[in-house]
């Protein structure tokens, strides 16, 4: 094995143009900013990680400037002269120097892994204790458009045999125009697709236990976030009163956070992240506790570039819990494809890749490309 010695890390900031806009409840966007993190060892091996956010700091407070800046001032200096297998050591003396900022994190832990698997000659599953499946159904994330948009490009996804389940954001306008809208596409997709539902956090606890029951009527399959992430009472009170899944996404940080969720019952599936809780490892310790829970789980998405998504597919594909699916859509969003061999997306399903670390290869012509000037 050739020294696992970091020598050298370093930072990229991209702007990637998306094939369409994308709406959140609270913002949008037309091209997503990726943070790329580069650690090289001593011994010539190279591994690389993703820091991204859903369209900007709004959803947990970070972004890929805030990323670049905490990983380069205060990160990088901790890891020159450590050898990458140190993945836990290193964590530690980050987290003595530096609180919260787990997406900054979580690019770093992923980039790690990717060296040290690397350096071993295997998947990155490998370090995370091997595969539970090779491949995971992606569902399509439909954004805030009026129905007749978001049913014209559901039709065209099932048409083409690309995807079997879409979800459709919520709270953007007023809830009972939001489940008028929400209604109509489900009618249009009834016995064709699964639909969901995501509030992003926006709605309160009555506005929930007025307009939901009827979103079920309606036959929405799940329902995710509406309230939000630090009121967990209020979840559970939610999960309680509707005949369909929950699902924890915003209250899903921390395994911590995955322990309360399962006391409390406040959510019947985890949305699964790695970017939001700080990498590989802290995700299977909350798949870990959802299956000691009996809570299925979901392998979930910052609209990731293909770095980020195949360190996300290397978890799903690891954690046996991870039998709700996933959203790891990101690189089809994408105008522009960042790898030498793009990810396979075949049958509604993304399959994972072979070869060491995350099993894909950047374009060196594509990042360039998408450089921030």
């Amino acid at each position: 094995m050739s020294d696992t010695r970091i020598d050298r890390v370093e930072t990229v900031l991209l702007d990637v143009p998306l094939r369409r806009p994308h709406r959140f409840a609270r913002t949008g966007m037309d091209a997503q900013s990726v943070l790329l993190v580069f650690i090289r060892t001593a011994g010539g091996v190279t591994g690389v990680g993703e820091g991204v956010v859903p369209g900007g700091p709004w959803w947990g407070g970070e972004s890929v400037e805030t990323m670049q800046l905490v990983i380069e001032r205060f990160i990088a200096p901790l890891l020159v002269g450590r050898t990458v297998d140190d993945i836990a050591g290193i964590q530690r003396d980050v987290d003595n120097v530096m609180a919260a900022n787990l997406y900054a994190k979580a690019a770093v832990e992923v980039a790690l892994h990717d060296a040290w698997a690397r350096c071993l000659d295997v998947p990155v599953h490998t370090l995370l204790g091997g595969l539970a499946r090779r491949s995971v159904p992606v569902t399509w994330a439909l954004g805030t458009e009026p129905a007749p948009v978001v049913i014209e490009e559901a039709l065209a996804k099932i048409d083409a045999g690309l995807h079997h389940s879409f979800k459709l954001k919520m709270g953007a306008q007023d809830p009972a125009d939001d489940v008028a809208r929400i209604c109509s596409v489900a009618e249009k997709l009834a016995g064709v697709a699964g639909v969901r539902v995501d509030i992003n956090a926006r709605w309160d606890l009555l506005t929930s236990l007025t307009h939901l029951p009827r979103l079920a009527e309606a036959g929405i399959e799940l329902i995710e976030q509406p309230v939000p992430g630090a009121e967990f009472e209020a979840l559970a009170e939610i999960n309680r009163a509707l005949p369909i899944p929950v699902m924890a996404d915003e209250s899903l940080r921390t395994p911590s956070d995955a322990l309360r969720l399962a006391r409390l019952r406040a959510a019947d599936v985890f949305s699964l992240k790695t970017t939001k809780s700080g990498g590989l490892r802290a995700t299977r310790a909350i798949a870990e506790v959802a299956a000691a829970a009996g809570i299925p789980c979901h392998g979930g998405t910052s609209i990731e570039s293909p770095i980020g998504t195949a360190a996300s597919l290397h978890l799903a594909c690891a954690a046996p819990a991870v039998t709700w699916g996933s959203e790891l859509f990101g690189p089809l969003l994408m105008r522009e494809e960042l790898l030498t061999t793009p990810l396979r997306y075949a049958d509604g399903e993304l399959h994972l890749p072979d070869g060491p670390g995350l099993g894909v290869e950047l374009d060196p012509d594509a990042v360039r490309a998408w450089t921030r000037k």
